[in-house]
């Protein structure tokens, strides 16, 4: 009887957190419509990037000397490139690096800024000092010249990349955490906390971190589009994923730029789809956070 009752009451538990989360979703839609296309559109990208081969016909490296420079038709949606490649495909195989890239980047980001910024301050002193001055001199290089430099010197490739633009964009965005860990710490909680004998490390983990996580996710989603954006940028410029592995800025800087006037849709649509995905992080993030910051909801209760 009492295995009976603790079935129902989590099932119950299951229901009222379901119905929770679907009204959720539901207001969500209803007061961001633009945030919420936004999500639907990365949600397709990543639906694309995992299962590539369900949504096209052609293989990204396929060759087909017979379809070189057709248009675009009911074949081949975005036309072909230079050697009979389906340039459709190639985009949506190029999801498989950009998305993917975009996410892993956005997770160490958010690992680092928090090593970075919440972690130092949250303990203060000299360690929070040294640790700004050296975030003050990695500001004060170029973001773009600092990642060229980087990727030139390590080996070219996927893991090269991301690791380079994720502890980048970390470091750049760890004086916002830092500045809600302080915030953070000089709340009359945590000094209750210390009153009740919890040690810091305690005290960081079950108080000062859960407070930073909706700064930390809208951070992620904002950082989303830069991070797809700089893989791009870093594709064009010859130093992303080497062909002939599709990626959106590589399709842009080889053969885009070469015959933009005698097939332009070679650069057109994967410049539009890399503009809507990026265009889709940054409104997405932004609804986050309307949502998240209680200073941007006038005053309603969340």
């Amino acid at each position: 009887m009492e295995r009976t009752a603790e079935v129902f009451s989590g099932r119950r538990r299951a229901l009222r957190w379901s119905k929770g989360a679907f009204a959720s979703l539901t207001r969500f839609a209803r007061h961001k419509p633009v945030g919420t296309f936004s999500g639907l559109v990365l949600l397709i990208m990543l639906f694309a990037a995992l299962f590539p081969a369900l949504i096209t016909a052609y293989g990204p490296t396929q060759v087909r000397l017979r379809d070189v420079y057709q248009g675009p038709s009911l074949l081949h949606y975005f036309g072909t490139d230079n050697f009979g490649r389906d340039v459709f495909s190639r985009v949506v195989y190029g999801a498989r690096v950009s998305m993917p890239a975009g996410l892993i980047v956005v997770l160490i980001s958010t690992v680092v800024s928090t090593l970075a910024g919440g972690v130092p301050g949250y303990v203060g002193g000299w360690i929070d000092a040294a640790f700004q001055r050296f975030v003050d001199a990695w500001m004060s290089m170029p973001f773009l010249v600092v990642v060229l430099v980087l990727s030139a010197v390590l080996a070219p490739g996927f893991v090269t990349i991301v690791v380079v633009l994720g502890v980048s964009i970390g470091i750049n965005s760890s004086r916002l955490v830092r500045s809600v860990s302080i915030s953070i710490r000089q709340q009359q909680f945590v000094d209750a906390a210390y009153a009740l004998g919890s040690t810091r490390q305690r005290i960081f983990v079950f108080h000062i971190l859960p407070n930073t996580i909706p700064t930390l996710l809208v951070l992620a989603t904002l950082h989303l589009g830069s991070a797809i954006l700089s893989e791009a940028s870093l594709s064009f410029l010859g130093y992303g994923i080497p062909p002939p592995n599709p990626t959106w800025g590589g399709m842009l800087a080889s053969s885009g730029m070469q015959y933009m006037m005698r097939a332009p849709w070679m650069s057109i649509f994967p410049g539009l789809v890399l503009t809507l995905v990026v265009f889709s992080a940054n409104m997405f993030g932004d609804a986050l956070r309307d949502v998240l910051d209680p200073r941007l909801r006038g005053g309603r209760p969340p």
